[in-house]
């Protein structure tokens, strides 16, 4: 278990209205813009160890929630990568980029939509444990997936799979952290939100990875269990945008917060190095 504290917020939630509902999100610190996407399922505090070093290191940071998901709104009629990218978009106008855009998950696929679609928002991209492709799912798969992501049982399912995405090392906060989010998705809509998340398709963003030109880096656990070969995929993705590659010993599909030692000062230090560029 890591001994790394966790960070308390003294932020205000904000929100972003949209004519579809409202985004949740805080902003700390001044300098250079960075955005922090979470991935499906998650809650902004899943960059609790990062988003309070990169507001000492001088920069203005926004924690956003996804739609239908923590503080934000479940009264959109659609979510996944496409959606989430023109929240990030609106995000960025409304408090003035360019900005560093780092995605987890799914919201690395929804970052590079956004950097392929308006450049001159993103001043680079961090893509941790990147879903920008679909993956190899059998017609069997997709249909326990979708009974497993049922909203009458979909917190209870959620809960009980998170485990395996923290392979490896886990935040010594962690089961703290499973209970925020379990909680939130018990609230009503929220399951319902998360569950038509989990049937996002990834094929949007893979068809706009020639259009990227920002700076990148991909940040992969060693141990992701939702990649077969987590080197092999984040090597594709990093070759197809040029981008660096930091592989992290001992952690899952959430490096960030399974091993902030090592993956904190990589981001700060590509963060300063891009916006200087900017």
């Amino acid at each position: 278990m890591t001994s790394t504290p966790t960070f308390a917020t003294s932020a205000t939630t904000r929100f972003l209205s949209t004519p579809e509902g409202r985004i949740g999100y805080e902003v700390e610190g001044h300098g250079p813009l960075v955005v922090l996407v979470p991935g499906m399922g998650d809650l902004r505090s899943a960059y609790r160890f990062l988003a309070p070093v990169l507001v000492a290191a001088g920069f203005r940071v926004a924690t956003t929630d996804l739609r239908g998901h923590g503080d934000s709104d479940t009264t959109f009629p659609s979510y996944g990568d496409d959606e989430t990218a023109s929240d990030v978009i609106a995000l960025i106008d409304e408090l003035g980029g360019p900005a560093v855009v780092i995605g987890n998950s799914m919201s690395a696929g929804s970052a590079v939509i956004v950097a392929a679609h308006r450049a001159e928002l993103v001043a680079g991209l961090v893509l941790i444990g990147p879903f920008v492709r679909n993956g190899a799912v059998s017609v069997l798969q997709r249909i326990m997936l979708r009974a497993a992501m049922t909203p009458l049982w979909a917190a209870a399912a959620w809960k009980s799979y998170m485990p395996k995405l923290y392979a490896g090392q886990r935040p010594a906060d962690f089961e703290e952290h499973r209970d925020r989010i379990v909680t939130s998705l018990r609230r009503r809509g929220y399951a319902k939100a998360f569950s038509l998340t989990t049937r996002t398709n990834h094929d949007p963003a893979e068809a706009c990875l020639s259009k990227v030109s920002s700076p990148t880096l991909v940040v992969m656990g060693e141990d992701d269990p939702d990649f077969a070969d987590p080197m092999a995929e984040a090597a594709w993705l990093a070759g197809a945008l040029g981008g660096q590659i930091l592989m992290v010993a001992d952690a899952g599909h959430y490096p960030q917060s399974q091993q902030p030692e090592v993956v904190t000062p990589a981001v700060v230090s590509f963060s300063k190095t891009v916006t200087a560029r900017a």
